[in-house]
């Protein structure tokens, strides 16, 4: 009986673990170490980092949210199956944000590594007084990817 008891639970325990390990979770961005999905270039600036993880838990880099959104339009597919699309919160670079919540500003003020001036900010409130103090235009996702799809750039 002793025996019955402990093989069923090991049992459970091994079910745990393997449940467990099948999460889709977020990767952290390992910063100068990997490549853009998109445009293959070394993502370094923590301000600016991108992320995708699809169904099956495979994380895809980016060096900026721009680099994102070209990556989501010439490849629907997956935007269609992905588990999260986070950007990184401009003020909190430790910090991922599901991209459909973020907030952007494009300023000329704000250079961001592939041209477009995406910066993503978690907060509306930090959103709002940032676009006071550099001025150009606030975003939501929808309308950051068609500004990115339509190379939609500040004056």
């Amino acid at each position: 009986m002793k025996s019955l008891n402990l093989y069923l639970s090991c049992l459970v325990l091994v079910v745990i673990l393997l449940l467990a390990g099948c999460r889709v979770e977020p990767k952290p961005i390992a910063y100068g170490e990997v490549n853009c999905a998109h445009c293959q270039m070394t993502v370094s600036d923590n301000r600016y980092g991108a992320e995708l993880v699809n169904d099956k838990g495979k994380p895809f880099f980016f060096d900026s949210a721009e680099c994102l959104a070209q990556y989501l339009d010439q490849n629907p597919e997956q935007a269609t199956k992905a588990a999260h699309v986070l950007v990184t919160d401009f003020t909190n670079p430790t910090n991922l944000i599901e991209a459909s919540s973020a907030n952007f500003i494009q300023s000329k003020e704000l250079p961001s590594p592939m041209g477009m001036f995406l910066t993503a900010v978690a907060d509306q409130e930090t959103a709002s007084k940032m676009h006071q103090e550099v001025g150009g235009r606030l975003l939501n996702w929808e309308e950051a990817l068609k500004a990115v799809k339509n190379n939609e750039k500040p004056e």
